[in-house]
């Protein structure tokens, strides 16, 4: 397809060569001049009005070829983060999600990455994720979609060694995911002092989030809190002309009559968690409070998929993370545009 610049030299070329191979043919000069005419302006015509007829003809193509829009084909613009979150549940026979179909969320266009959209999205990224057993769920999420069955199988169960680290490279799309054991706020701090901020360059992508095993063994929630606020001025010190795109994982939902253990079930209570989830927004280490981490809303989503998405009360089915893991690649989409821009 040529550009109208093209074009141009191209009907240029024409009007200047054409009249000479006609006096080759030894043509009367008004013959000659009659066709000139009638070349330069049906060259005029057609140079102005082929971009027109080109975009047309795409669209046709892509009409035919493209019955449904391609990834990224209108991306989301940052007013629509957010409305990320206002997804359905479904659950029958199995719990499903879908982002909600009412006008303003629809109006954004946000697509559940596939394996192929995912891989050009994330092409050549670091991802690092820190936190406890919910950052590793999320992690297998991502791997999930990113690798095949077989693939998958043959990994995870490293993914899963108890209280371990985790690191995998798909050197085909250039992708680096890196999970870090982090389950005390203090470690994802000395992480981001000790490991990341003395090393640039920086993940493209990092994701933080603890809280159950503070709650479960301190059961404090203004000391948890401090120990958020040390997160969030640790990430305040990173320094990079680019810094990563930032999320902080919350808190699940918890089910007091599924916890495994009697302190558990004392400690861990949903008073508790409304306690710690005050904590976290008093620090305004999230986004909606203008702080750097846009929230990946755990508690939100484990509680439309329901108790029956849990069997210990606090792990959810993989659906749960998923939905998350999408949120995270829509949001993604959105501001990488918002940085090219």
């Amino acid at each position: 397809m040529l550009p109208s610049a093209q074009l141009a030299i191209f009907a240029a070329s024409v009007v200047i060569f054409v009249p000479m191979g006609l006096a080759g043919l030894h043509l009367s000069r008004t013959k000659m001049l009659f066709f000139s005419g009638i070349l330069f302006i049906f060259l005029f015509v057609a140079v102005h009005l082929a971009p027109y007829f080109l975009s047309i003809s795409h669209l046709l193509l892509a009409s035919i070829f493209f019955p449904s829009p391609p990834p990224y084909s209108l991306l989301p613009p940052p007013s629509c983060l957010p409305f990320l979150h206002r997804i359905s549940w479904t659950h029958a026979p199995d719990p499903a999600w879908s982002w909600d179909p009412s006008a303003p969320v629809r109006s954004c266009g946000f697509q559940s990455l596939s394996n192929p959209d995912a891989s050009i999205l994330l092409n050549g990224s670091w991802i690092l994720v820190a936190g406890d057993s919910q950052a590793r769920l999320l992690v297998l999420a991502l791997l999930r979609l990113l690798l095949d069955p077989t693939s998958l199988a043959s990994v995870e169960p490293d993914l899963f060694k108890r209280h371990s680290d985790y690191h995998i490279a798909i050197a085909d799309r250039g992708i680096k995911i890196d999970f870090l054991w982090a389950p005390y706020e203090r470690n994802i701090t000395d992480l981001l002092v000790q490991n990341i901020q003395p090393v640039p360059p920086y993940p493209d992508v990092l994701v933080l989030g603890s809280g159950l095993w503070h709650m479960l063994h301190s059961t404090n929630s203004s000391h948890y809190g401090e120990a958020v606020n040390g997160i969030k001025e640790a990430v305040f010190s990173l320094h990079s002309p680019v810094l990563p795109h930032m999320f902080w994982l919350g808190l699940p939902t918890l089910i007091s009559s599924k916890l495994n253990t009697p302190e558990k079930r004392e400690r861990m209570t949903n008073a508790m968690l409304e306690a710690y989830g005050r904590e976290v927004a008093t620090t305004k280490i999230l986004r909606q409070s203008g702080g750097p981490l846009m929230l990946l809303d755990i508690r939100w989503l484990s509680r439309g998929c329901g108790a029956r998405c849990t069997d210990d009360g606090m792990h959810y089915n993989g659906v749960v993370y998923n939905a998350a893991l999408q949120i995270m690649l829509n949001a993604l989409v959105i501001e990488s545009q918002q940085r090219i821009e």
